[in-house]
């Protein structure tokens, strides 16, 4: 008998997550799929009992992997305010002699 008890308890511990994933209480999508595991074990720990630290840390790790190189003071506007802006990961823009 305890067998069962066993089981029912595993079953019920599965339907109570299914039912709060379904009703948004819970978010057991993969927001960085494509960036590997973040937080390390105590990751899983954060989403749980963190949510709000967690999906930050997550999006704190997408900005810091922008593509885009960061103006820096000094630089003018480059041609940012002449129409269409492009941003060229190659090469450098020309910076202003001082």
């Amino acid at each position: 008998m305890n067998g069962w008890l066993a089981l029912g308890l595993v079953v019920a511990a599965i339907v109570a997550v299914i039912i709060a994933q379904y009703n948004g209480w819970i978010d057991l999508s993969n927001k960085d799929q494509n960036s590997g595991p973040r937080g390390g074990a105590m990751g899983a720990g954060d989403e749980v009992f963190n949510p709000t630290r967690h999906e930050a840390q997550i999006e704190l790790d997408r900005q810091t992997v922008l593509p885009a190189p960061a103006p820096l003071a000094g630089d003018g506007d480059l041609g940012i305010y002449a129409g269409r802006v492009e941003i060229d990961l190659d090469e450098d823009p020309p910076r202003p002699s001082a």
